[in-house]
């Protein structure tokens, strides 16, 4: 099975990555950090290396979180929310000198945008690990995962139909991630129960809000998050995409319809979480997480893939193959209803095969684009290829 046509092949070899960052953060502070942070790095190392590294970091961190808080739901030792920080704040470092060094080294590809942001898309869910061992979130570590994959979804959506990736003043990749570890390390100073209790003594100057009061501070941080991050970017994409729709006078019903996927993945899960006998997201939060996090990095990929092929606009139905395994699992938990609460098979092997189901869908996708691409633009992707003058 190949992903990538002729007519992708010849626009591989014409595409020119777009940006805009207007992070004030950015411009001013960590832009002229990370420029001297490149030069630590020797110039026969590639790119896509570095990238690696910093998704490495954040891997670790998950592990961790997985080693000492199984369930997301008990404290690690603080030593541990000190590292979570520290590896998040490496990852941002890497990740945004990746694209440095390949500037340094003239080795730009398109094949560094797909591993980069494909490695960003997997991010999502193994830093969700990590925050949710520091702030004891449980099953509700899931919805953490929710709001950082909704914008970068639509992120990645609007950048397919306006062919330039544009970052607000306040963004996830620069100001989002800082908060987060500086909540890790915040955390490694106060305690990890300081996310679990009451909203009015965490914040006792805000006590004085109504409903809020006696709801766990973690949950209270993810209303503020939803309210003040994802609505406002996401309601920014989308009159984003509709004024190109509008320019270009196409469908914008056809343009949501490249939504479709996700929203089906989060309906399936939470579906499959709301009828399972064993409350998958309580006992098994970490499966959960890494299983939908591989498929949606492959929703990502995929859509990645289609603006770096110039494919047309609309619905990619090889995108939904990373549904394919979730009429199972539900019609399992449906079994349950019919047999006095005990599903036709075990829920914590259902999952397990969700999980690889996902590693090995990914995986193929993966291995298969890399070595098109590679193919295709005569480069390597753990080895400099230096274009000619």
């Amino acid at each position: 099975m190949r992903y990538i046509g002729s007519h992708g092949v010849a626009a591989l070899h014409k595409y020119k990555y777009s940006g805009v960052d207007h992070s004030y953060v950015a411009k001013y502070v960590l832009q002229p950090f990370w420029s001297r942070c490149v030069n630590f790095f020797p110039l026969w190392m590639p790119p896509n290396m570095i990238t690696l590294m910093g998704f490495m970091f954040l891997v670790t961190s998950a592990l961790l979180g997985y080693i000492y808080s199984p369930r997301l739901d008990s404290a690690p030792p603080r030593w541990v929310h000190f590292a979570h920080g520290l590896l998040l704040f490496l990852y941002q470092t890497f990740d945004a000198v990746d694209g440095k060094q390949a500037r340094r080294t003239n080795s730009s590809s398109p094949l560094g945008e797909l591993f980069d942001h494909g490695c960003d898309a997997l991010a999502c869910a193994f830093e969700t690990m990590a925050f949710g061992s520091t702030a004891m979130c449980g099953r509700t570590s899931f919805w953490f995962w929710v709001i950082s994959a909704v914008p970068f979804y639509c992120a990645t959506w609007e950048h397919f139909f306006t062919n330039t990736l544009i970052l607000p003043a306040i963004n996830g990749p620069t100001e989002g991630l800082m908060l987060i570890y500086f909540c890790h390390f915040f955390t490694a100073i106060v305690g990890a129960q300081w996310w679990v209790q009451e909203f009015g003594k965490s914040m006792p100057f805000l006590s004085w809000l109504p409903f809020v009061y006696e709801i766990p501070t973690y949950r209270v941080v993810l209303f503020i998050m939803i309210a003040f991050g994802v609505i406002p970017t996401v309601s920014f994409n989308v009159y984003n995409v509709y004024k190109v729709v509008q320019a270009r006078k196409g469908s914008m019903l056809l343009a949501l319809a490249m939504l479709y996927p996700f929203a089906v993945l989060m309906g399936g899960v939470l579906a499959w979480d709301y009828l399972s006998p064993s409350d998958i997201m309580g006992n098994y939060p970490h499966l959960v997480i890494v299983g939908t996090g591989l498929a949606f990095g492959f929703l990502v990929g995929r859509m990645i893939l289609a603006h770096l092929c110039d494919e047309p606009k609309g619905l990619k139905t090889g995108m939904c193959m990373s549904l394919l395994y979730l009429p199972f699992a539900i019609a399992n938990a449906l079994t349950a209803r019919l047999n006095d609460g005990v599903p036709l098979v075990d829920e914590s092997l259902v999952l397990l095969g969700y999980c690889v189901f996902t590693v090995g869908l990914y995986l193929h996708f993966a291995t298969s684009v890399v070595h098109e691409i590679t193919s295709a633009l005569g480069i390597y992707c753990f080895r400099i290829t230096r274009k000619e003058a």
